[in-house]
């Protein structure tokens, strides 16, 4: 496909103010003061406005178009489904749609046939929040269930997020998204530092001797809290957008994971954004070589295609429950929904049969080369991060210094708004650095771009770029 239509210099950007004589909608959208641009209709890699203009969707929504858009394999799927049976309430009911899509996740994948992840069992809801409400309730009866009725405290880390439910922003180290809740946060939720070399790691300081550091932060926390009181150590095996696709430093996860068999606390890892395949492999966690006790997944899951995500679950978690009440305490009405574990199971399936996990991986190290070569000496690129489709540019105001561009510049917004301007959606982040200051805007395409649509993005994105730093060398930053 052609690069997308060309945007006048006067469209509005990311969202369009609403005028005064404009009505006001009855949806209530994620600002009361302007609304989203409305899409008219999406195929492949671009979304159509109803303006007639197209957007080159480089970031898969929030990491979720997998397959990319109108895949009519899908919608015929779903009605398919709808056919048979749309809903039913999983107290007394099953569809062999959730139990197909359980057995296609948890089997050995294509792309890495001889890696055992050691998960048993799959648990379907509407949203990566909901799932780690549920992977936080499970972790909790578990140790109720094994007579460790005092475990009652959660490990997180700074800049980590986890969803928007009470339960999931309480163990999010994002304190600027939870000010207003303050006071009716979970209780017992304690941090530790993110994995996070770039910013965090001295410039003495070698890799190992960074995650030794690390690693003696949690061991330190976990003995101030009393080690037989931790339910689990939450973290992103590769950090979404608040740290910008950010993987931690080499020999982080074993650590991570001795430590915690060392006290007989639980591994959940979070890999709503950065699983199904978006790093490279099926799991994020594949590439550490280790075995988490739960991983949350969702967005990729589905494609964008049906509101669905999962959590899967070992067995030593299982045996427990099983040996003690025999149920999960825990339940929504539209668990395991049957037409979107058929959507998220035809979705998969096509990943399976197109080998786009694989895909996922060449393309990456495409995009790599892309974006290395188009921002080689750009004066305010402090890095380019990332694997396979999910891929960070960092911006800071002194590279060399890892000084950042004052909050107020918003220099990461600039950019991504003059990009989408240009064409090209890309995801947008702040407070990459400590929560309030720091820029970056991340890739994440779906599985199914092409080379000539990687080049548009990044051409626009660096193209955006330039636009922005004559801009602030103009208003004389």
């Amino acid at each position: 496909m052609s690069s997308p239509k060309a945007d006048r210099e006067s469209e509005p950007t990311l969202l369009s103010v609403q005028g005064d004589d404009e009505p006001e909608p009855a949806l209530l959208h994620r600002s009361l003061a302007s609304r989203p641009h409305n899409v008219e209709s999406a195929s492949g890699s671009y979304l159509t406005l109803s303006s007639g203009r197209q957007k080159l969707d480089a970031c898969g929504g929030a990491a979720v178009a997998i397959i990319g858009h109108g895949n009519t394999e899908v919608t015929e799927a779903a009605v398919a489904q709808m056919l048979k049976v749309s809903y039913v309430h999983t107290m007394q009911y099953g569809t062999d749609s959730s139990l197909e899509l359980s057995n296609c996740i948890l089997a050995p994948h294509p792309s890495s046939p001889n890696f055992d992840h050691g998960l048993v069992k799959a648990y379907f809801a509407g949203s990566g929040s909901e799932v780690n409400d549920a992977a936080l309730k499970l972790e909790k009866q578990y140790f109720f269930e094994k007579g460790e009725p005092q475990r009652k405290v959660y490990v997180s880390r700074q800049q980590a997020y986890h969803g928007g439910t009470i339960g999931a922003i309480s163990i999010s180290g994002m304190p600027a998204r939870k000010v207003p809740y303050d006071g009716i946060m979970m209780p017992h939720v304690e941090f530790v530092g993110a994995a996070d070399a770039f910013h965090r790691k001295g410039k003495a300081e070698t890799e190992g001797e960074f995650v030794e550091r690390l690693v003696k932060e949690i061991e330190e926390l976990f003995e101030r809290a009393g080690p037989k009181n931790i339910i689990s150590f939450i973290g992103e095996t590769v950090s979404g957008a608040a740290l910008g696709c950010m993987s931690a430093p080499k020999g982080y996860w074993p650590a991570v994971r001795e430590l915690c068999n060392k006290h007989g606390i639980l591994l959940h890892l979070d890999e709503v954004m950065c699983g199904m395949g978006r790093t490279g492999t099926y799991f994020a966690f594949e590439q550490e070589g280790i075995k988490p006790d739960i991983v949350t997944i969702g967005k990729g899951l589905g494609g964008g295609y049906a509101p669905i995500a999962g959590m899967l679950i070992n067995d030593k978690i299982i045996d427990v429950i099983r040996k003690g009440t025999s149920v999960f305490n825990h339940g929504h009405t539209f668990q395991a929904h049957p037409v979107s574990c058929a959507i998220a199971l035809n979705v998969q399936g096509i990943v399976k049969r197109d080998k786009l996990v694989e895909r996922c991986a060449k393309k990456g190290e495409k995009l790599r080369q892309l974006l290395e070569a188009a921002f080689a000496g750009a004066e305010y690129v402090a890095d380019i991060r990332g694997g396979g489709l999910f891929q960070t540019v960092e911006f800071m105001q002194d590279p060399y210094t890892k000084k950042p561009f004052p909050k107020h510049v918003g220099f990461g917004a600039k950019v991504q708004l003059t990009t989408f301007d240009l064409g090209v959606a890309v995801y947008p982040g702040a407070g990459t650095v400590d929560g309030e200051e720091g820029d970056h805007v991340l890739i994440a395409p779906p599985y199914t771009i092409s080379d000539e649509e990687l080049q548009i993005a990044v051409v626009t994105l660096k193209k955006a770029y330039d636009k922005t730093v004559s801009g602030l060398f103009k208003a004389k930053l």
